[in-house]
C-alpha cells in the first residue's frame, strides 16, 4: 500500500498538514482540507480557501496564494479524510493518517541514542523536534473520530523530553479510550525525575514497548551498539514499574538473540514479571539489517527448539506471550496459538506460494521487503488446518 508520493511544488513556503478532499468544497468548508484532482484548475477562485492544493496536471504558475502541488506522481491512494503532510522543498507527501486503519504512527523523530544492528528506521543525527512536534500535533488536531489505536516511534520518542509530554498529553485530552503504544529503547527511564514526569501525564490506555534482547548485558549492548544500555534499560524497566507504567518486552529475533532465548525468557519471568506482554518478533529486512545480514540471518525454521522453549518457560507461568512476523507454516504446530497477524496492513504481502495456502486468512503474511529473503521452508498448508490455528485474528 503505497503511502508517499511527490510532486512539483508552487509556493509552498512552509510544511502543510491538512485532510484530503477528492471532490471540490464550498468556500466555508476548505478550511484544513487539500484538494487532490487530477484537473487544473480554471481559476484562483476555484482553489481558495484550501490548506493546499495537489493535481497531476501541469501548471506552469501558481494561479493563487494557495500552496500548490502540480505534476504529483500518484494520487490514487490519497483518500477523502487521509490526513497528508507536504514538504515544501522537495514537494514530497506524505500520508500520516488513514481512519479506515488500527495501524497508524506518531512519528516523533529520527534522532536515537542507540544504534541497533537490525533497526528498521535507521536514526538521522539532525534536530527535527520542533518540526515533528508541531506536525504532530496538527495530525493530533485534524483527527475527527477517536481512533481505535495509535502508536508512537521513532526515532527514540525519549528524546523530545516535555515536548512528548505534550503529544501524549493531546492524545490523553482529546482520545483517552484510544489505545496508546509507544516504542522506545527505555534507556532514558534509569533517571528517576524522567520517569516520574513521564508518569504525571497519566494517560489511561497506554503502554510502553521496550526491547530486551538477552539475559547478557554485553550481548544486548552489541544488538544495540550502545555500552551501558542493557543496564539502563533494566534499571528503567523497574522505575516504570514503581510508577505503574504498563510494559511490554519486546524480542528481535536473530542469529545473536535467539542463542540464548531460553535463558532471556527465564530472566524476564524472574525479574519482570510486571509485564503486560512480552512479544517474540521476527526479523525486518530494511534499513540496517541487509547489511548486517551475515551477522543476524537465521532462517526461522532453525531456532524452533529455543522458541518454543521460550514460549512454554512464560506461558505456562502465566505471561501473556505473542510470536509477531512469522509464518504459520515455519511454526510448530504447537506455538499456532500464539502467533499474531502483526504487520502493519501497508506493508504486510503473501508470497506467491501462499496463494494456494488453507490457511493463508489465519497467516500474518510477511512484510514486503521479505521477497528478497526469506524462510526456505515457506509452503502451503492444506484447507483442513484453517478451523484449527488458534491464531488471535485482533
Amino acid at each position: 500500500m503505497r503511502l508517499t508520493t511527490s510532486g512539483r511544488a508552487i509556493d509552498v513556503g512552509k510544511p502543510v498538514v491538512g485532510i484530503v478532499s477528492r471532490e471540490p468544497l464550498p468556500k466555508e468548508k476548505r478550511a484544513d482540507r487539500i484538494w487532490v484532482t487530477e484537473e487544473a484548475p480554471n481559476s484562483a477562485e476555484e482553489i481558495m480557501g484550501y490548506s493546499a492544493f495537489l493535481t497531476t496536471s501541469k501548471l506552469d504558475r501558481a494561479i493563487s496564494t494557495v500552496p500548490t502541488l502540480s505534476l504529483v506522481s500518484e494520487i490514487d491512494h490519497l483518500r477523502t479524510r487521509d490526513i497528508v503532510a507536504i514538504e515544501p522543498k522537495n514537494g514530497f507527501i506524505r500520508t500520516v493518517y488513514r481512519p479506515d486503519s488500527d495501524f497508524n504512527v506518531i512519528f516523533a523523530t529520527e534522532r536515537c541514542n542507540s544504534n541497533c544492528l537490525m533497526c528498521s528506521q535507521p536514526p538521522q543525527d539532525r534536530d527535527d523536534t520542533d518540526a515533528l512536534t508541531e506536525r504532530n500535533i496538527e495530525i493530533i488536531r485534524l483527527i475527527d473520530s477517536p481512533p481505535t489505536r495509535l502508536v508512537i516511534t521513532g526515532g527514540e520518542p525519549t528524546l523530545l523530553g516535555e515536548r512528548l509530554f505534550g503529544i501524549i498529553a493531546a492524545l490523553r485530552d482529546k482520545f483517552p479510550q484510544t489505545y496508546l503504544h509507544m516504542l522506545t529503547n527505555g534507556r532514558i527511564f534509569a533517571w528517576p525525575a524522567f520517569t516520574a514526569r513521564f508518569a504525571e501525564v497519566e494517560h489511561p490506555n497506554f503502554m510502553l514497548g521496550i526491547p530486551l534482547y538477552s539475559d547478557d548485558a554485553a550481548t544486548h549492548d552489541y544488538v544495540v551498539q550502545a555500552k551501558g544500555a542493557f543496564d539502563q534499560t533494566v534499571i528503567g524497566l523497574h522505575q516504570l514499574a514503581r510508577h505503574g507504567v504498563r510494559i511490554e518486552i519486546r524480542v528481535v529475533l536473530h542469529a545473536v538473540t535467539v542463542t540464548r532465548l531460553p535463558q532471556l525468557a527465564e530472566y524476564i519471568y524472574r525479574n519482570f514479571t510486571f509485564a503486560e506482554h512480552v512479544a517474540l518478533m521476527g526479523l525486518e529486512n530494511i534499513g540496517y539489517a541487509p547489511r548486517h545480514m551475515n551477522t543476524l540471518w537465521v532462517d526461522p525454521n532453525d531456532y524452533q527448539d529455543q522458541l518454543e522453549s521460550a514460549v512454554e518457560i512464560l506461558s505456562t507461568r502465566g505471561m501473556n506471550v505473542s510470536i509477531y512476523n512469522h509464518q504459520l507454516c515455519v511454526l510448530r504446530k504447537s506455538l499456532w496459538k500464539f502467533a499474531r497477524k502483526s504487520i502493519s496492513d501497508w506493508k504486510n504481502i503473501y508470497l506467491e506460494e501462499c496463494q494456494s495456502c488453507g490457511v493463508r486468512e489465519q497467516c500474518g503474511g510477511f512484510f514486503q521487503w521479505a521477497t528478497k529473503l526469506h524462510s526456505k521452508y515457506i509452503h502451503p498448508l492444506p484447507v483442513s488446518l484453517a478451523s484449527n490455528t488458534g491464531v488471535d485474528l485482533a
